[in-house]
């Protein structure tokens, strides 16, 4: 029986052993295990505080990003709006006026909301005329588009409605309407008040304009893409407007101007008016004006492009209020072919009168733009002229013209070279001898 017993007890003292020897194991593990998961959550969190801080670093990042973006979209929206300004200021100024494509530069508005353009030309020329008793030079300011400044004024109240105003002199000593055979220096102190108007522009609804300006039917007579037009449109007349012819017998001035026995019967010039012009639809606008003195007129605008060429074309009717006379119809339309500069111009224009035979006026033009020099195209253009019961009755007046003008782009400037023929056939009184006249000339704009 001891035996076994003493089998028991070295069992026991075994097992007690063993189990002592495995729990020394095992709190080994259980140590390295706690310092390996207190190493790993330093770790984590070393890591977590890292990744925080990268977060923040972002998250500044992304808020200053934020704002650069916000200025500038800020910057991109007030620049659409000026440039949208600007576009409509240029609408202002006029189209179809010769120079009305001058350049513009803002600069500072008395009032912040206000973006103030100022711009202008200066437009003169040397005439060697042949009246048919003398040669002559004469200076003068070019009537075709006299020198002018202007100010345009515009603030945008809307994303779609601008207010604007404009404030434009011309200011052209010796202007060739002034200057004549008898005093060949002209008006010295030539100033006319062109444009005074406030206007309200909107893309949607149009635009309606009060004061001074161009009426409706001012410059329908003249739409011209031969880029001559400083010197050579339908207006042939203005270059010497008021030169007069000679009679034939005696040589004397006969007392009628050359701007006498040749209009283009350009509707209703600029005068106090309200205006109202649509919105453009395919190219084609509408425009009417209510006219100081009783007078009205409408007309028909259209401007588009395709199949290579650039097309634009203007037609009008309006009440003139004259004695003796009802209503006037003229227009005109210029083609261009963009890729070989070939243009053609025509116009007309008549006045129906009541107590004698219809004043009417046909001119038409051949022109070609090249570009023979980087600094701009040279312009190339003929004409012939028609003109029918003036400044009398039963009168007919015949022009005809070359003309060359070569713009200097990064100048803002144009030269300009133009032989016309001036002959009036005459059905009463005597006869007068032609007028043929050589100019040389420069426009600059501003």
């Amino acid at each position: 029986m001891w035996h076994k017993g003493l089998w028991a007890g070295m069992a026991l003292i075994f097992c007690s052993a063993a189990f002592a020897q495995q729990s020394d194991v095992d709190g080994d593990r259980l140590r390295r295990l706690q310092e390996t998961i207190e190493q790993q959550r330093l770790l984590l969190e070393r890591q977590s505080r890292e990744l925080k801080a990268q977060a923040e670093i972002l998250e500044s990042l992304q808020k200053q990003i934020d704002a650069l973006k916000g200025k500038a979209d800020e910057a991109g929206r007030r620049a659409a709006q000026a440039q949208s300004a600007a576009d409509r200021a240029a609408a202002a100024i006029g189209a179809g006026d010769p120079a009305a494509e001058g350049g513009r530069r803002e600069v500072s508005s008395g009032q912040e909301r206000v973006k103030l353009a100022v711009s202008g030309q200066v437009n003169r020329a040397v005439n060697l005329v042949d009246d048919g008793d003398n040669t002559k030079a004469y200076f003068v300011d070019n009537d075709a588009s006299n020198s002018r400044v202007r100010f345009v004024g515009t603030a945008r109240m809307t994303e779609d409605l601008a207010l604007g105003s404009r404030i434009e002199f011309a200011f052209a000593p010796n202007e060739s309407s002034t200057v004549t055979q008898g005093n060949e220096g002209g008006d010295e102190n030539y100033v006319q008040g062109r444009w005074a108007e406030v206007f309200l522009d909107s893309r949607a609804y149009g635009k309606l304009s009060l004061g001074k300006g161009d009426t409706a039917s001012n410059n329908t007579s003249q739409v011209d893409l031969s880029r001559t037009d400083v010197v050579m449109y339908s207006s042939i007349a203005d270059i010497v407007a008021g030169l007069q012819f000679r009679t034939r017998d005696g040589k004397a001035l006969a007392g009628i101007k050359v701007s006498d026995a040749f209009n283009d019967q350009d509707g209703l010039s600029r005068q106090s008016r309200l205006r109202y012009d649509t919105p453009a639809f395919h190219g084609f606008n509408l425009a009417g004006s209510l006219v100081s003195n009783q007078r009205s007129d409408a007309a028909l605008f259209w401007g588009g492009r395709g199949l290579g060429f650039k097309a634009a074309a203007a037609a009008a009717v309006s009440d003139p209020n004259q004695n003796g006379a009802d209503l006037r119809y003229n227009g005109s339309f210029s083609i261009l072919h963009e890729a070989t500069g070939l243009n053609l111009t025509v116009s007309a224009g008549m006045l129906q009168r009541d107590d004698r035979d219809d004043p009417a006026n046909l001119y038409a033009k051949f022109g070609w733009i090249a570009r023979f020099f980087e600094v701009g195209p040279t312009a190339f253009g003929v004409d012939a002229t028609r003109s029918f019961n003036l400044p009398a009755e039963n009168d007919e007046g015949y022009s005809l013209g070359a003309a060359l003008v070569q713009a200097i782009d990064p100048f803002g400037t144009e030269l300009y070279l133009q032989y016309r023929l001036f002959s009036l056939d005459r059905s009463s009184g005597p006869g007068v001898e032609d007028i043929g006249v050589g100019t040389v000339g420069a426009r600059i704009k501003f």
